[in-house]
């Protein structure tokens, strides 16, 4: 199996600072600046400027004034996450009063004006968190099933067998074709979880429930699925299997 390294990286947060007055965006972008996570895009003096500018510039989190001439920040929230991914709204007022309507709402959090550094950093981490959660891979292998596609969860996976230029992806009961190959779907499933096991097998080592050995230096992984299937581990694979089994 091939060695692979993660690099573990904190996505970049984009934000858009809306309010109609000027020392208070130059005042959180000076705070947000001890923040080298955060990117700040865009400002807006208005709402209605923020809502074309939400529609143009793709960000992560929009920090919003509550009372602005026109339209306000809270009426202004429910159309700023019109999109497919919505981003965050925090709201940034100088009257605490406004908190109830900003999670009425479902904005993300809200700050009190003079903005506390301290209270920043904790909305800032918690983007972050939010962030990582939104980046994460989602864990569904697409089969071929009845003529159209289905999404199987890694989970369901119990091992994939080479099948040519595709693969056959084996559930509990079932197999199901992949138009990606074997060594496409090595390089997709988490290492954590699967391992290659020989040039035509990639098994889902939580799916094993026993070990046979099958010569003096070869040996054959029995799985839980509705067969009892066994699969053989090639030599070069064996002692480094060994080792993640604990054998």
């Amino acid at each position: 199996m091939k060695n692979r390294t993660v690099k573990n990286r904190t996505p970049k947060i984009s934000a858009l600072l809306v309010d109609d007055e000027a020392p208070a965006r130059s005042e959180l972008r000076y705070l947000l600046a001890a923040h080298p996570e955060v990117a700040v895009v865009a400002e807006a003096a208005s709402a209605a400027e923020a809502l074309d500018l939400s529609r143009a510039l793709p960000h992560d989190v929009v920090f919003l004034d509550v009372e602005m001439p026109g339209l306000t920040g809270v009426e202004a929230a429910p159309l700023v996450r019109e999109r497919a991914h919505p981003p965050a709204v925090v709201f940034v007022t100088a009257h605490e009063r406004y908190a109830v309507d900003a999670f009425a709402l479902e904005a993300f959090d809200y700050l009190l004006k003079p903005v506390d550094p301290d209270r920043l950093a904790r909305v800032i981490e918690r983007l972050q968190e939010r962030s990582i959660e939104s980046a994460a891979p989602v864990e569904k292998l697409p089969v071929v099933a009845g003529g159209g596609t289905e999404l199987l969860d890694y989970d369901q996976v119990h091992y994939v067998q080479a099948d040519g230029d595709y693969s056959r992806v084996h559930t509990y009961d079932r197999s199901y074709l992949c138009t990606a190959s074997l060594g496409e779907l090595e390089e997709r499933l988490p290492p954590g979880r699967f391992a290659r096991i020989h040039r035509s097998y990639v098994v889902n080592l939580g799916k094993v429930t026993g070990v046979r050995r099958a010569a003096p230096d070869r040996f054959c992984l029995q799985l839980a699925d509705a067969g009892q299937t066994e699969l053989d581990v090639a030599r070069r694979q064996s002692r480094q299997l060994r080792d993640r089994l604990g054998l």
